[in-house]
């Protein structure tokens, strides 16, 4: 986390398998539960919905600033991170197809049935993300 220009603890993002998915989302609702002399604030509200619907827009932005995102890529965003975070689901394959074999496909915070700020945030400690 960074205050200023001073590093106070590690790049979450840069953990990348080095915790579990539940100690992330643990440590983001309740770091102190984790780590008693944590300063990191809690962030109980990652439990709401994620908003998927300009997910086509924002990827399409990227591409035209030189992200190599593809047009089957920008086309099928919404349901690639629904399909992503519900392992069951119909489009989890085509998921994969698209993103390749190496492509998490899991519940990152525990519950495939809501895609919500927490599964996000997870994959992204985990770097599980494309």
């Amino acid at each position: 986390m960074l205050r200023g220009s001073k590093r106070t603890g590690p790049d979450l993002a840069r953990l990348g398998g080095s915790y579990s998915d539940s100690w992330h989302a643990f440590h983001l609702t309740d770091p102190r539960g984790v780590v008693p002399a944590s300063i990191v604030p809690a962030c109980p509200w990652l439990d709401r919905l994620l908003d998927t619907d300009s997910l086509d827009a924002q990827l399409a932005t990227l591409a035209a600033r030189g992200v190599p995102h593809d047009a089957a890529i920008i086309g099928k965003a919404q349901a690639d991170a629904l399909a992503q975070s519900h392992p069951g689901a119909d489009g989890a394959a085509d998921m994969q197809a698209r993103h390749g074999e190496t492509a998490a496909l899991r519940a990152f915070d525990g519950g495939p049935a809501r895609l919500t700020e927490m599964d996000a945030l997870v994959a992204i400690c985990n770097r599980q993300i494309r």
